[in-house]
């Protein structure tokens, strides 16, 4: 086990957006990437948070990912666009779709918009939260590079290709869903590699198919996906619609992010914005939402549940909780930062080895 330390959100943000700047990005877009990682920190997802900077900076240094891209947005349908990222980091051209999904769906009440030559884009409920304070229904889909096998096989074939939903609230917590279709996010299991931790079992094999705890060689080899046959049929939709639909890598070419540095990834996004007074006004929906949301926290509970939540509430908890206490972060993970920051030239923010403002 490695000690943990914790950084304050907003100094974590202008040292991930400092480095990312140091790339060649726009100030801009590497204030994009900050934030966004830093928001998976503080949501909890800390497998899609800064851990993350090193092999980005990586994948930049090799001329994989452009710094500057040239993102285009057509229109080919009254309600439908094509987003070409030109090999930038994922964040960027995602954003810029969530925004043109949103824009039609104003104009249609749905937009539906494509994403191919982009890469990894971090936590899928970025997007969706995005779409939420907009105003407007959401889903994102993403295929990624080869994790789990198609149902029968024995060798990495579909990503873990996540997908994420938001639905706006009314005065109460909005839905966000974002789940990857492996029993485990893959980036848990580096996460808990890079720490040395073991996983439990049912989630992975190791490369010759056996069965695995060992964290190390689960990330070396395949990831199962969760519900059995079903996580598989999920997972084949996703590539289906991301990659094949939009143009971008399917079939198990989406390079990995961590091992394949022979050329750009070309994953492929879908984004859906959906007007949420098509069918009723506004105010009659948030009541409904509203009135959904204090039905279920009156549902009987079941043994050993102190509370139950709407998708996205834990989450939103969690982010309040580390807006106060700092961004928990391993001591390994801090030694990768700080290679990086002597790299660049930079200093890593100050952190501690207790919560921040404990008394709070």
């Amino acid at each position: 086990m490695t000690e943990t330390f914790y950084f304050d959100a907003k100094a974590m943000t202008a040292f991930a957006s400092d480095i990312f700047e140091k790339t060649g990005m726009t100030r801009a877009d590497a204030e994009t990437i900050g934030h966004d990682l830093v928001k998976a920190n503080l949501r909890g997802i800390d497998s899609h948070g800064v851990s993350r900077i090193p092999m980005y900076l990586e994948r930049l240094d090799r001329g994989l990912v452009n710094p500057r891209p040239n993102i285009t947005v057509k229109e080919v349908a009254g309600a439908v666009s094509i987003v070409d990222g030109d090999n930038g980091m994922g964040f960027i051209p995602s954003h810029r779709a969530t925004d043109e999904a949103v824009r039609l769906a104003e104009k249609n009440g749905i937009g539906l918009v494509g994403v191919h030559r982009s890469t990894h884009f971090g936590m899928g409920a970025l997007y969706a939260l995005q779409a939420i304070e907009a105003g407007y229904i959401t889903m994102v889909f993403t295929n990624s590079s080869p994790a789990i096998p198609m149902w029968g096989g024995r060798t990495t074939f579909l990503g873990a290709s996540p997908i994420a939903a938001g639905i706006p609230g009314g005065k109460y917590a909005p839905y966000v869903m974002d789940m990857a279709m492996t029993v485990i996010a893959r980036g848990k299991i580096r996460l808990a590699a890079m720490k040395g931790e073991p996983i439990p079992e049912g989630l992975a094999l190791d490369v010759d198919g056996h069965p695995t705890t060992d964290a190390a060689k689960a990330f070396e080899g395949v990831c199962l996906p969760f519900g059995g046959v079903k996580g598989s049929v999920l997972a084949t939709l996703m590539d289906l619609m991301s990659g094949v639909l939009t143009g971008a890598n399917f079939g198990g070419d989406v390079k990995s992010l961590y091992f394949d540095h022979s050329e750009p990834q070309n994953v492929g996004h879908l984004f859906f914005a959906i007007k949420p007074d098509l069918f009723m006004s506004l105010e009659n929906f948030d009541a409904r939402m509203d009135e959904f949301y204090e039905r279920i926290k009156q549902l009987p509970k079941a043994a050993g549940v102190n509370e139950i939540m709407l998708p996205g509430e834990p989450e939103q908890r969690r982010e309040e909780e580390r807006l106060r206490t700092g961004l928990p972060i391993t001591e390994n993970v801090i030694k990768d930062l700080q290679a990086e920051a002597d790299r660049k030239g930079l200093e890593l923010p100050a952190y501690d080895n207790k919560p921040l403002n404990e008394a709070a």
